[in-house]
């Protein structure tokens, strides 16, 4: 699943004089260069949507470490691609740019966690393996291909859609989750993929990076990144059967009033931080409900 997230350069203290610049040690500089704040994300949100779907113990395990051997390898091959961008950007926070870790070593990484993933993955089952796998396969399309082009945000789409399928498909009877989840994880990821490019956008479109976001422009993607996220909220608190608690309307009206901070404000506020943060609020409150709506995905509710 693409978790990969391109922060900008980051100001770093200068180093007394006489005195030679400390490097990380390269095992911090390979971690560093995995994308682990997402990757972490994304494990994270996996352990606890397989505890709300009802897996065990161990079927979680399994599925966790199927989902962070997937993440370390999209982040590696993510920062193994643009290592020519980072470094004519000048992206010291990069580990590659930096120079603090050589190039054969991310790309052995990547492909070792992608060889690890596979056979992760099939212990969950071959039909939840065999999807999980293809969330994979999607995210890696992302960093090779499909980041540049119209379509960027297509693998955000179809692997966070069939995370949930993951994870029931794990259970016994191999079930499939409601549409409406799948669709929910869905518009959650394609609005993070929008969020996600605007710190850097003015950087991507000088580097050639013409995603959906890119060829938008600042202003629409902020635009289309809270109106998906409200989206994703809407289907969450719609979807299950029975009426709308009380709790599930006010986190509604709450994204709601988000979604038209975000949008409806006034254009000084698209030039800073705030839509950026507003979104990611958004996101969080989003993935607070996922968790919730596990339980619809547990034995006897599918």
């Amino acid at each position: 699943m693409p978790a990969t997230t391109d922060e900008g350069p980051h100001a770093h203290p200068a180093t007394p004089a006489g005195f030679p610049a400390a490097e990380p040690p390269v095992l911090v500089s390979l971690l560093k260069a995995s994308h682990p704040l997402p990757a972490a994300a994304v494990t994270a949100l996996t352990a606890l949507l397989a505890a709300a779907v009802g897996l065990g113990p161990g079927a979680g395990a399994k599925a966790v470490a199927a989902v962070a051997a997937g993440q370390l390898s999209i982040g590696w091959c993510n920062d193994r691609l643009d290592v020519g961008r980072d470094r004519a950007a000048g992206r010291r926070d990069k580990p590659l740019a930096a120079g603090t870790v050589r190039p054969a070593a991310v790309g052995t990484a990547a492909c070792a966690a992608l060889l690890a993933c596979v056979p992760l993955s099939l212990a969950c089952g071959v039909l939840a393996g065999g999807v999980h796998l293809g969330c994979v396969a999607a995210a890696w399309s992302y960093n090779l291909w499909l980041k540049h082009t119209i379509a960027s945000w297509l693998p955000y789409a179809a692997a966070f859609g069939l995370l949930p399928a993951f994870l029931t498909l794990a259970l016994p009877g191999n079930p499939w989750p409601p549409l409406w989840l799948s669709a929910a994880a869905a518009l959650l990821a394609t609005g993070a993929h929008f969020a996600n490019v605007l710190p850097d956008i003015e950087g991507d479109l000088a580097s050639g990076v013409l995603g959906l976001p890119q060829r938008l422009g600042r202003r629409r993607s902020i635009a289309a990144a809270a109106l998906l996220a409200f989206a994703s909220c809407a289907v969450l608190t719609v979807g299950p059967t029975g009426p709308v608690t009380v709790g599930g309307g006010l986190l509604l009206a709450a994204t709601l009033a988000l979604c038209l901070l975000a949008v409806a404000g006034p254009p000084a506020l698209a030039r800073g931080r705030l839509p950026f943060v507003v979104v990611l609020a958004m996101a969080g409150v989003d993935a607070a409900l996922l968790v919730l709506a596990g339980r619809a995905l547990a034995p006897g509710h599918l």
